[in-house]
């Protein structure tokens, strides 16, 4: 029988102060009350994690941070501790560290079989984070992709005008030569600025129900693939049958459709815009 430390009682009472301020939205005595309970026992994680909601909810998130690191250091799989560190990057605008540690609370509540709307939430998060990610990078690469044409631009005409003084037959062509390589120059630079231009996800990537791109697609017996969360909603709330066909359905009928959801990842990877489809 593991031992329970002396203080741990009182630790659980101040733990359990802290929710009812929590409640009343006073997240400044719920702080201390956290503290106090770590105070009297430093190894329990979800005290640093219950302090960081806190944190979250005043907008420390370097606070934050350091209170999901330490709860982790305590207890390695813990989800809350994953996710709470997850916002606290993004919101600190470290895209990959946050999407990584939202990633791992993700994994863990689908090995735990958690509620749907979790899983939701956190998927929606890490969608939200790469897109936010994808939008910042966009930006220093259209900068970067400006200023390199512009130099190219000056480099072209700089060498035409040396070649026309060095040269007093042909300026007409020569001239000619470089509207077309400034031309050509300019269907270059678009065509890798299209890159990062949004435009129509295709539809066989979208649920028909949302009509937005798929984050987690079952098919059903008819072979039409659906979201799962809206799909088991329609089931619900609306009827055991399949909404385009009219067949009867049921949820244990629905299978993921790994096919499709590699096929979205895939576009999502070369077209990280449609994150925010």
């Amino acid at each position: 029988m593991a031992l329970v430390p002396a203080n741990f009682k009182q630790a659980e009472l101040l733990n359990d102060s802290a929710k009812v301020f929590v409640g009343k939205r006073r997240f400044l005595a719920a702080i201390e009350a956290y503290t106090e309970a770590i105070t009297l026992c430093p190894n329990v994680a979800k005290y640093y994690t219950n302090r960081a909601i806190c944190y979250r909810k005043l907008n420390q998130w370097t606070k934050v941070e350091a209170d999901s690191r330490r709860a982790l250091e305590l207890e390695t799989r813990y989800s809350k501790a994953h996710f709470m560190l997850g916002l606290a990057l993004v919101e600190m605008q470290d895209y990959a560290g946050g999407i990584k540690e939202l990633e791992k609370a993700l994994n863990i509540e689908v090995y735990m079989n958690s509620e749907r709307d979790k899983v939701v939430e956190i998927h929606e998060l890490i969608a939200k984070a790469k897109y936010n990610q994808w939008e910042v990078l966009a930006c220093k690469r259209g900068w970067k992709l400006q200023n390199l044409k512009t130099s190219c631009e000056k480099a072209l005409i700089e060498y035409h005008f040396i070649h026309d003084s060095e040269d007093d037959y042909g300026s007409k062509e020569t001239e000619n030569d470089l509207v077309g390589e400034l031309k050509l120059l300019e269907e270059v630079f678009s065509k890798t600025a299209s890159v990062d231009t949004p435009t129509e996800v295709p539809d066989y990537l979208c649920c028909k129900i949302t009509l937005e791109i798929f984050q987690d697609p079952v098919v059903a017996p008819s072979g039409f693939t659906y979201e799962r969360a809206m799909i088991i909603r329609h089931l619900e709330k609306v009827g055991n049958f399949d909404p385009i066909t009219r067949r009867p359905l049921e949820q244990h009928q629905l299978v993921p459709n790994l096919a499709m959801k590699a096929a979205v990842q895939a576009y999502l990877d070369e077209h990280p815009w449609a994150y925010n489809m």
